[in-house]
């Protein structure tokens, strides 16, 4: 059995810490040092939640007629993991009937598709929407994405069954993970949070959180704000 390593405390560690910039006050150092020892804690605390996430008991096995078409034709749900042993699948907000794709997913879509070719060596990524596939590869083609892995849910039971439609029958965005172990597919983890989950003044959002602009914007003193979200053009 793997031993736990131990930990030095992360004060210990912020006291080690030899990085000074030109200028900076006493008052700054003493904050800096302060949350450095919070940024610590929260590295510690993601690792703990990806280890107990990757702890997980199998989850349900899927048995759904699902069916897809990507750019080389019609597959089955097998058919999405390719060669690969797990598969992680974004569920688009981008249905038939809406007249352009969701902003957000389209932008978190756009940071993905720059790292699309690094996650396809360990899984496989699939974007899924119902829209019809020549809708969708039109929209990816404008937005210069050359990497994602586009699927159209043909039948929209995948969508039905895993989250990417809500309750009034609308495109929702989702975030599944799946395994193919000794030939069953099974469902792995999924995102639950939502506006059920959401904290006070907060946007309903995930942990760890999807969207790489959030993590820089938090970096920042501007922060996320409450009045900007991305759009899918800037020029009006």
């Amino acid at each position: 059995m793997t031993q736990t390593p131990t930990l030095v405390p992360a004060a210990e560690l912020a006291k080690r810490n030899s990085m000074r910039f030109p200028n900076e006050s006493a008052d700054y150092r003493h904050a800096r040092n302060a949350l450095f020892i919070e940024e610590i804690e929260l590295r510690r605390h993601i690792e703990r939640v990806a280890e107990q996430r990757r702890a997980l008991p199998p989850g349900g096995e899927v048995t759904g007629d699902y069916r897809f078409e990507g750019v080389l034709g019609p597959l089955d749900f097998a058919g999405l993991f390719g060669d690969k042993q797990t598969l992680v699948v974004y569920s688009y907000m981008f249905g038939p009937q809406r007249e352009r794709p969701c902003p957000m997913c389209t932008s978190l879509l756009s940071a993905w598709n720059g790292e699309a070719r690094d996650i396809g060596q360990r899984v496989a990524l699939a974007v899924v929407a119902r829209s019809p596939i020549e809708r969708l590869t039109a929209f990816a083609k404008e937005r210069g994405w050359r990497d994602l892995k586009l699927y159209a849910d043909t039948n929209g039971n995948f969508s039905r069954d895993y989250h990417g439609i809500d309750k009034n029958g609308g495109d929702d965005a989702a975030i599944n993970v799946f395994t193919r172990r000794d030939g069953t597919i099974r469902h792995y983890w999924s995102g639950e949070m939502g506006s059920e989950s959401a904290d006070p003044g907060q946007d309903a959002r995930g942990a760890p959180d999807l969207m790489p602009i959030w993590t820089i914007l938090d970096m920042t003193p501007e922060g996320r704000g409450t009045d900007w979200y991305p759009k899918l053009d800037y020029r009006d």
